[in-house]
């Protein structure tokens, strides 16, 4: 169902739900001991037990709402920086001319791992797909202050193509454990950028080395974080930087297993796919968790229509797109679980397979995690 599009502050507050995360780190860093905990809470159990409240939003805005229409929802994207870079840096000096204990700092850059995860990488994955230089240098910024710069290359140059193909790493085979997953992509995707990257630059006639290679970006903004950390932290300071990167690479990881394992686009031959459509993408139409995530569960029309603004993408039913039982917070929980994750969902990727893909009897090729095609290929 459309409905017409509310474009008032009071209507995008929702979405700015995200802010809570910031005087929960100044608790948790003034108060020590086990407040540390309640950045996870608010992030994934609040807004879980809200959706259990809530229930679903199926309704679809207008999504021919013009720009000027979605400045307050744009604006919380924009200012997160700000603040996560405020979180992080602010936390390395005063922690490390405290007297919190090892454990204590360490509980609470994983909760601050935990808002530049949840929040910051969900947000940098926005800002990177759009056109203004503002958005896109706030993007860069997110990413390099949890060290993933090369993640803008990969999303945009090799995940949209090769979505729910064995040539896209960050695609979840089915039957793939997370830990088995999450160790591949580190090691795939930084790889898997860069070829994207020289390929380009290839077919302009430039070298890799070239200053147009964003790779050189990337190095110098991740430099620039590292080198704050050191200089506000000491080597202390470096390693509790490494630590909060390392809770939110893992984090977004987790998202990107959930929202695409096990899902397939048809062979066509010749290293040729059937054009993205709605049903390559886990869907999750509860209401508290896309508030918080900026609509990443609608992730079907994100992948359908990729420059289409967060506040305006749809969701679908499940004839067009598959739907998870739960939000994305509460299934990445699952997902840390493997036993738990595939008894819950193999049988819904084996019903999906059979609800599209009635005429597939040999799904071998399709659950490899190796790259079938020859590495030139690639």
């Amino acid at each position: 169902m459309q409905t017409a599009f509310r474009h008032r502050l009071i209507d995008a507050l929702p979405f700015w739900l995200s802010l809570g995360m910031v005087p929960l780190v100044v608790l948790a860093a003034r108060q020590g001991g086990w407040w540390f905990t309640l950045l996870p809470i608010y992030a994934w159990y609040l807004t879980t037990f809200l959706d259990v409240l809530m229930g679903l939003n199926t309704e679809n805005p207008d999504p021919q709402t013009p720009e000027a229409h979605l400045f307050w929802y744009r604006a919380i994207t924009i200012l997160w920086f700000p603040l996560q870079a405020a979180m992080i840096f602010g936390a390395i000096w005063y922690a490390t001319r405290s007297d919190l204990g090892g454990w204590e700092k360490l509980g609470l850059f994983f909760g601050i791992g935990t808002a530049s995860g949840t929040i910051g990488m969900v947000y940098a994955h926005e800002l990177l797909h759009q056109k203004t230089a503002v958005e896109r240098w706030m993007g860069d910024l997110l990413l390099a202050s949890t060290l993933y710069s090369h993640f803008r290359t990969e999303h945009l140059l090799v995940h949209h193509s090769w979505v729910a193909t064995p040539r896209d790493a960050v695609s979840a085979r089915y039957n793939e454990g997370f830990f088995r997953y999450f160790l591949r992509v580190l090691i795939e995707c930084p790889a898997s950028a860069w070829r994207a990257e020289t390929r380009r630059l290839a077919r302009a006639g430039r070298a890799p080395t070239d200053a147009r290679n964003p790779f050189w970006r990337y190095g110098a903004l991740q430099l620039l974080m590292l080198a704050l950390a050191l200089v506000l932290g000491g080597w202390q300071g470096l390693l509790l930087f490494l630590w909060q990167a390392f809770i939110a690479i893992w984090q977004l990881e987790l998202t990107n297993y959930v929202a695409h394992y096990g899902l397939t686009r048809r062979h066509l031959g010749d290293g040729r796919y059937e054009h993205v459509l709605p049903r390559h993408s886990w869907n999750s139409a509860h209401t508290a968790t896309n508030w918080l995530l900026i609509n990443l569960q609608r992730h079907s029309d994100h992948h359908y229509k990729p420059d289409r603004r967060f506040p305006l993408l749809q969701t679908y039913p499940e004839e067009e797109a598959p739907q998870l039982p739960m939000g994305y917070p509460a299934m990445t929980f699952l997902a840390m679980i493997p036993p738990l994750w595939r008894r819950r969902m193999n049988p819904r990727v084996r019903a999906w397979r059979r609800q599209f893909y009635p005429d597939v009897t040999d799904w071998k090729p399709y659950n490899r995690a190796e790259n079938p095609m020859p590495r030139s290929a690639l």
